[in-house]
């Protein structure tokens, strides 16, 4: 009997161990399933006969988004962020006098306490630095962010991300306007490419564990190793750069050279006023030439050229 001869008679073999299965067997999980998620959905049903698109802010958009999935057991009710409450589903018959849920019925507003039914799910991943993180200090919640009942959520939209963080760090709003900046403002960035606002073990809510190491997802080229390195880059991007946005170009934070002045002392030529030696007709140098320290120092972030021996700090190619 030829190999492929086996292998037919041994899948009819399974095909026919299979028939005599009952035919329920394999379907009763399935079953067990959307029973569940029934079950699920009828107390969405109990909220929805009156919570429907015709509220002030409507509700029922929610079904658009992941906390609306219909056929995931996983996905929570309306009760599960909100609470169950008697005394609300049994309203009187004066709508206006309907007695508020229990997770704000002593409160005119949501406090930080009310994060615990987002925390309570989502608690993982990038949200795992939450706790201490400097908005959950500051009492910020979720729904300062995020909306919920809405399709369209936009701080997770990289096109109006900016305009949800802008509303409370108005000083980086400012920043970004002006003529050296990351395309924020443009939608090809956002804010949360660099900064975690659930908490980070970086600085400043850094995505990475430095700032330096934040700036390396973008800017490779200036990660080295490097056979002689400027120290202030190795150590901090932000010593020279503001990278919310300047008005000197490439985000220095001054221009050169009175940005290297100060680090550099004057105990050589980066102190005096001439930044490019020049001979005039009387013989002098150190002339003034309105010049900058890159001209000569390109490399400034570290240098791999074997020529600079006896000067080992000059960051040239």
């Amino acid at each position: 009997m030829k190999y492929w001869q086996k292998i037919a008679m041994s899948l009819a073999m399974v095909a026919g161990l299979a028939g005599l299965m009952p035919a329920h067997a394999a379907d009763e999980p399935r079953h067990t399933q959307m029973d569940a998620v029934r079950e699920l959905r009828a107390e969405d049903a109990v909220c929805t006969r009156c919570h429907d698109q015709s509220e002030k802010n409507p509700v029922l958009s929610i079904y658009q988004t992941r906390h609306g999935v219909k056929a995931d057991a996983r996905t929570p009710t309306c009760q599960s962020c909100h609470g169950p409450s008697e005394s609300h589903i049994k309203k009187p018959a004066n709508m206006a006098e309907r007695p508020p849920v229990d997770f704000l019925s002593k409160r005119a507003k949501a406090t930080s306490k009310d994060i615990e039914s987002c925390v309570g799910c989502h608690k993982s991943g990038a949200r795992s630095h939450w706790s201490g993180s400097a908005h959950e200090s500051r009492d910020v919640l979720c729904t300062s962010c995020h909306q919920m009942h809405t399709h369209q959520d936009k701080v997770r939209d990289r096109a109006t991300q900016p305009e949800v963080c802008f509303a409370c760090h108005k000083e980086q709003r400012a920043q970004y306007s002006r003529p050296s900046r990351h395309l924020t403002k443009d939608g090809k960035m956002a804010c949360a490419d660099c900064h975690n606002p659930h908490g980070s073990a970086g600085p400043t809510l850094m995505k990475r564990d430095s700032v330096n190491a934040t700036c390396y997802t973008c800017h490779m080229e200036k990660r080295g190793p490097f056979l002689r390195s400027h120290q202030p880059a190795q150590e901090d991007c932000t010593i020279c750069h503001n990278p919310h946005g300047t008005t000197t170009p490439n985000l220095l934070k001054a221009r050169p050279p009175f940005l290297c002045q100060q680090c550099h002392e004057p105990a050589t030529h980066q102190g005096r006023n001439g930044t490019l030696i020049q001979n005039s007709a009387s013989g002098t140098t150190n002339n003034t030439a309105g010049r900058g320290c890159l001209n000569c120092h390109t490399n400034t972030h570290g240098t791999n050229n074997p020529v600079n021996i006896n000067n080992e700090r000059t960051s040239r190619r």
